[in-house]
């Protein structure tokens, strides 16, 4: 609140009861200028573009279980097609139900990956509980035409 420090004998004395706002909008405007500033960097967009594995290579069994989810999601054990239902004899017999032994997971890159899980779940659901995601090996040289490189 003012007040006018005008002569009392003037008969003018009044009270200015208005309240000075020029720096509320001027904190006003700075706030709006810096979350119009923040606001398009607080939203992330996540590309995910998995590169190849450099990890060094492990040595493998003598015999693995190669288990291939192929582009129409059918499975092959080994090069030997097998159904969905049949997959827990199957690799029983290929093990020796030895629910120990690890289990090469390798699918086409077309699949999805829910598609992925749920063979993984059916082999959990079978026992085998150790699975190893098979991918590219990072040789280090750029291919021009597009070829894979032979695991």
């Amino acid at each position: 609140m003012g007040v006018s420090l005008k002569d009392p004998q003037d008969g003018d004395l009044s009270e200015v009861s208005d309240i000075n706002v020029t720096p509320f909008i001027d904190v006003i405007l700075v706030l709006l200028i810096i979350f119009m500033v923040a606001a398009p960097l607080s939203t992330v967009d996540v590309a995910v573009d998995l590169p190849v594995s450099n990890a060094k290579v492990q040595p493998r069994p003598d015999k693995p279980v190669f288990l291939t989810v192929k582009k129409d999601l059918t499975l092959a054990l080994g090069d030997d097609g097998i159904p969905r239902e049949q997959l827990q004899p199957a690799i029983d017999r290929l093990t020796g139900s030895d629910r120990e032994q690890r289990v090469f997971l390798r699918a086409d890159g077309g699949v999805a990956y829910r598609d992925i899980m749920g063979v993984m779940n059916l082999l959990r659901n079978a026992g085998y509980l150790k699975i190893a995601l098979v991918g590219l090996e990072d040789t280090g040289q750029a291919s021009s035409t597009g070829a894979a490189p032979q695991q």
